[in-house]
């Protein structure tokens, strides 16, 4: 590495600027952690988010000042990231293709990365369907779980195989991925009866409407991330939060009234990718068909 480069900080050979700016004041976590981070969960972490329209939270100061959500190209964006125009927006969103576009996020102030459940090349035809889980006041992890369960036997009695994620908040996502077939009005649909169906089911459990008022005691199922630019946040992705939670990916078997979101963070996160086996790294190969 050249003394530009030290100084600079290069990570995977794009230049960070500030590399010693803390982004996570109470752990001291600067802009070249994060970007070691990233560049330790690349390989996993990829697969669910390159090629994909990207909303991301930028902080440029930090995580405890102000961010700001961003989806378009602007001034100052890295020559890193790719630019795609689709249909029915005025302009056109930004994606990235490799690890190369992790660490331009990192130099941008990106504490959040939230992909589309579709990918550049067919924007209107979802990849994915997200069920995210909401617990209302009064709730435990442990409700989330259960109800993380719920969804996976619901799915699964659709014949659907389907994935678990932490969100680095109190919820968790279900996702459950499909081909390529389906326009998004139809893969709303699907997610709204499914989350409709349990709420009949068990009304005192889960709700569908989006209202506080009916929130406590009870898990909003919220299917409306099904849109197209309704984006969930991606795995592996850090969260804008004390603490730098991340956003991580489980095996069922892990999903108990025992787990702790909090537990995942980027410095537990690679330790974890180190020592077991991604618990997303089949996801890619299933394409899947929507049945009513």
């Amino acid at each position: 590495m050249t003394a530009q480069a030290a100084e600079a900080g290069a990570v995977a050979g794009v230049r960070l600027t500030h590399p010693d700016k803390v982004l996570y004041p109470e752990q001291g976590i600067t802009k070249q952690d994060l970007a070691g981070y990233y560049l330790a969960v690349a390989e996993h972490m990829l697969p669910h988010v390159a090629f994909r329209p990207l909303t991301l939270v930028r902080c440029p100061a930090g995580s405890e000042k102000k961010c700001f959500y961003q989806r378009h190209a602007g001034s100052g964006v890295p020559a890193e990231l790719g630019e795609v125009k689709i249909a029915g927006f005025d302009e056109p969103y930004l994606f990235i293709e490799d690890v190369r576009g992790l660490i331009a996020l990192v130099q941008m102030g990106v504490l959040e990365i939230h992909p589309w459940g579709a990918r550049i090349d067919r924007p209107d035809r979802a990849d994915r369907i997200v069920f995210d889980l909401d617990p209302g006041p009064g709730l435990a992890f442990a409700d989330v779980a259960a109800a993380a369960h719920d969804v996976r036997s619901r799915l699964a009695d659709k014949g659907l195989v389907s994935f678990a994620k932490t969100t680095g908040g109190k919820g968790m996502h279900v996702v459950v991925p499909i081909a390529r077939r389906h326009a998004w009005p139809a893969v709303k649909a699907f997610a709204k009866a499914t989350a409709a169906a349990l709420a009949a089911d068990a009304p005192g459990r889960y709700l569908t409407r989006i209202a506080k008022a009916e929130r406590s005691g009870r898990i909003f199922i919220d299917y409306l991330r099904n849109d197209p630019t309704a984006t969930a946040v991606g795995p592996y992705s850090t969260r804008a939060r004390p603490a730098a939670p991340v956003a991580t990916p489980l095996a069922w078997d892990e999903v108990t009234p025992t787990l702790d979101p909090a537990a995942f963070t980027i410095t537990t996160v690679p330790r974890r990718l180190a020592q077991r086996a991604d618990a997303w790294a089949e996801m890619s190969k299933l394409a899947q068909a929507l049945q009513r």
